[in-house]
This record gives C-alpha cells, structure tokens and sequence, in this order.
C-alpha cells in the first residue's frame, strides 16, 4: 500500500502542481490569500509576480479583480459539495474593454489540518466569445440576404412565366404554342417553389401551410373555373429541410400540372388530392386525380420531360416513383421507405385543405 503523504508533503505538492501549470491556476485559502499562482496565470493577465502571494485575491492587479460575481463564485465553493463549473464573468482590462473568462473553482478536502483551500482554473474566452458573435453576425446577414435574393428570383420567373404566356397567345403555330405553354408551365413550377422557399423563415419547413399555399398558386394560374375543377391538400404535421421541401415542391407541382394538363380534357369537372403522410423516417407523396385516367398502354404516368424530372427529383430523395390507375384517374406515388411499420401504426391524424 502506498503510503499517504503528510499535510505538509501534500501542500507542496499542490503548490508545484499549481505553479507548472500551463493553465491559469490559483491556490487560495480560506480568507481568500493567494497561496500559488501559475506562470500563465501571470503572464496572460500580465501580472507582477513580486509580492503577489499572499496577498487577497481581490486585491490583485490594484483592485481589477475585485468583482462581484468572482466573490459570489467563491463564496460558494467554500461550502459547495460539487466544484463551481463554468462560470462566466467579464474582467475589466487596462485598456478599458473587458475579457470574457471561465471561473471553475473547487474546493480541496485532502488536507488534515482543516485549513480551507480552495483551486481556481481560469480559461479566457474573449476571442472566442467574439469569434461566436461575428459568426452569428454573418450568419443573420447571409439569411437577409438569401431572402432577398429568393424573392427576386422569384419575381423575376413570375416576369418570364408572363412573358411566355404572352407569347403563346400571340403565336399562330400550334407547335410553338405548345412549347411556349409547356416552358410557362415549367418556369412556373420552379416560380411557385422558389415563392414558397422565400416566405419561409426558418431552414425547417413545415409541409402542410408550404404544399397547400403552393398548390394555391397552381390552380391561381391554371385552373379558370375553381368550381368545376378542386384541388385538395391532405398533409399531417411533418416538417422538412427546406432543401427537401424544395424537392417536394417540383414533384408536387409537376404532377399537378400533368393532371390539370391532360387528367380533364375539355372543361371536364374533378378533384386532385395531394396527399402527404410521413412515419418513423418512412414517408409517402401522392398526387392523385379522377380525370380521364391513363392511356389503354402507358410507360409511364406523366411523359418526356416531366418524367425525367420526377424520377430524378424521387431519386435524390432516395424515394421510388410508383402509378396506378385511379378508377377513374391516375394517381402516382412517390415512396421513401426507411423502417418497416406494423400496420397499426401506418395511420396518423392528417387535415384536409381546400385550395
């Protein structure tokens, strides 16, 4: 068995301790006399060492460490059972700003003589502290910014998306007509994600206000006659990145403008649904509608480049595209699977919303 070392071995050896750290350390007693001090200590707040021990530790430095959260720190480890962690105060520096500092004080219970002592660790955290503001700062100044740039991306596709339509009225060909209506649709589809994107506050999106306000703009633009032709959001309470509600978006708008495209020929009536329902990681995306349906052997719901868009947007999502046959209608799904799910549990609470 080892042996234990007398008081008086064990306080030199807390003083050497002390006095080798590379850290600002402090050892004071029970009135709050330095007893040690590290060279740190001394050479970070550019203190004499002559004539320092013994001294108050309040009296340091004539007087600059006389603060009232450095006593009410102390104050309370000579009778805390646990150390004093992490407390934070400002020291007034010589050239009249303050040092942002680390306070852990902690009590020492190894002596036999009763007397007190208590060790302080310092840590200056000042260019640290100031480092975290000018982030934050930057931060906030990009998200101002961001925002503006959003907003007038997204005006300036709603100018373009104009410009198309008009173009497509004016034109007596049918096959410019048609590629002139089709680039509006896809201007619109990124102008009615980038409007929603800009509206946001957050880097979270919440899923059911975003997918209802944006197929709001869709059938805004689309839908002439808002009583022959619904469009309907069924959504729970998810919220998404928004670079995945990005994603999300130009599906949902892509499907929908397909099924307002070709679903109802002629001013014929109906409803899409735009479902959205999300579990344990697993989540589904559902436009569906009871249009027409599709052709007597399709490849595939929606055609050329609308296709290619959603089976990349789905792939990014690591999601499978699937279609079906509405009866009447069509309706795809788009699916990501993460977990399997009892059956039980594949049914959450969902609102409906009019658009």
């Amino acid at each position: 068995m080892a042996d234990i070392p007398t008081p008086h071995v064990a306080l030199e050896l807390a003083f050497a301790v002390v006095e080798s750290s590379a850290a600002p350390l402090l050892l004071i007693d029970g009135d709050m006399r330095l007893l040690a001090a590290s060279d740190s200590f001394y050479h970070i707040f550019d203190l004499p060492r002559a004539d320092s021990i013994g001294q108050f530790v309040f009296a340091l430095d004539g007087g600059r460490w006389d603060m009232s959260r450095l006593r009410s720190a102390l104050a309370a480890s000579l009778t805390a059972q646990t150390a004093i962690n992490a407390y934070e105060l400002d020291l007034p520096s010589q050239d009249h700003g303050k040092r942002r500092l680390v306070i852990k004080a902690q009590r020492l219970d190894y002596l036999e003589d009763g007397a007190v002592r208590i060790l302080i660790s310092i840590a200056d955290v000042t260019d640290a502290r100031l480092a975290e503001k000018l982030t934050g700062d930057l931060l906030r100044e990009k998200t101002v910014l961001l925002k503006e740039l959003q907003h007038r991306i997204a005006n300036s596709l709603q100018i373009i998306a104009s410009v198309l339509m008009q173009s497509a009225l004016k034109v007596q060909s049918k096959e410019a007509k048609h590629h002139l209506q089709n680039a509006h649709h896809r201007v619109m589809t990124i102008a009615s994600v980038q409007q929603q994107l800009a509206a946001s506050d957050s880097d979270v999106v919440r899923l059911r206000p975003y997918l209802t306000q944006l197929c709001r703009s869709i059938g805004a633009s689309m839908i002439h006659d808002p009583k022959q032709l619904t469009l309907m959001v069924r959504s729970d309470n998810a919220t998404v990145p928004s670079n995945i509600s990005v994603s999300l978006g130009l599906i949902v708008t892509e499907l929908v403008i397909n099924a307002l495209k070709h679903g109802f020929p002629d001013g014929q009536a109906g409803q899409i649904d735009v479902d959205y329902s999300a579990r344990a990681g697993n989540w589904t995306l559902a436009v569906s509608d009871n249009g027409i349906g599709m052709p007597v052997a399709p490849d595939i719901a929606v055609s050329g480049l609308g296709s290619s868009i959603i089976e990349a947007l789905a792939k990014q999502l690591h999601a499978t595209v699937s279609v079906a046959d509405n009866c009447p209608g069509t309706a795809v799904s788009i699916t990501h699977t993460k977990v399997s799910l009892a059956s039980g549990d594949r049914e959450k609470m969902r609102d409906t919303e009019a658009v």
